[in-house]
């Protein structure tokens, strides 16, 4: 049995991690170094693999069998291509984030939310950093596709 302690760590760890993709996401965002969409995701995976520093994909729809599909081709290009991936409930809050950057966005024009690509945000960001950290950690841990939980504020 766990002791009850040790789920502290593990949670502020999370916590921590959430904070950090968040300001990744809106930093990448002002930098024009977003990609969202299955398709536009697909696009420039192939186009140009190695300007890609992390997957995010949705974690919020699993029963929509298609879209699992689109899931493993692009978790088995990213691991192929060296890609870190970060599968991520509560997309909502993404959707909070990335529609707040551009007020004069609307819902449509922030596009499908089930597949995020940073491009090179810039080559030392700590937050990306911190998030491909957590990943490295997860898979070392035996959890190859790393999860996490964005929490709605």
């Amino acid at each position: 049995m766990i002791p009850e302690e040790s789920f502290g760590p593990i949670e502020n760890r999370m916590q921590s991690v959430g904070l950090a993709l968040e300001e990744l996401l809106v930093t990448a965002q002002k930098q024009d170094c977003l990609t969202v969409g299955i398709y536009e995701s697909a696009k420039l995976l192939n186009a140009d693999p190695d300007s890609v520093v992390l997957c995010v994909l949705a974690a919020d729809d699993e029963d929509d069998v298609a879209l699992q599909i689109h899931f493993t081709l692009l978790q088995s290009f990213c691991c192929d291509s060296g890609i870190t991936i970060l599968r991520v409930s509560g997309m909502q809050r993404v959707q909070q984030l990335l529609g707040a950057v551009d007020a004069n966005r609307n819902q449509e024009e922030c596009g499908d939310l089930h597949c995020i690509l940073v491009t090179n945000p810039q080559a030392d960001h700590c937050r990306l950093q911190e998030v491909g950290m957590y990943c490295q950690e997860s898979r070392r841990l035996d959890q190859w596709v790393p999860e996490l939980v964005l929490q709605e504020r």
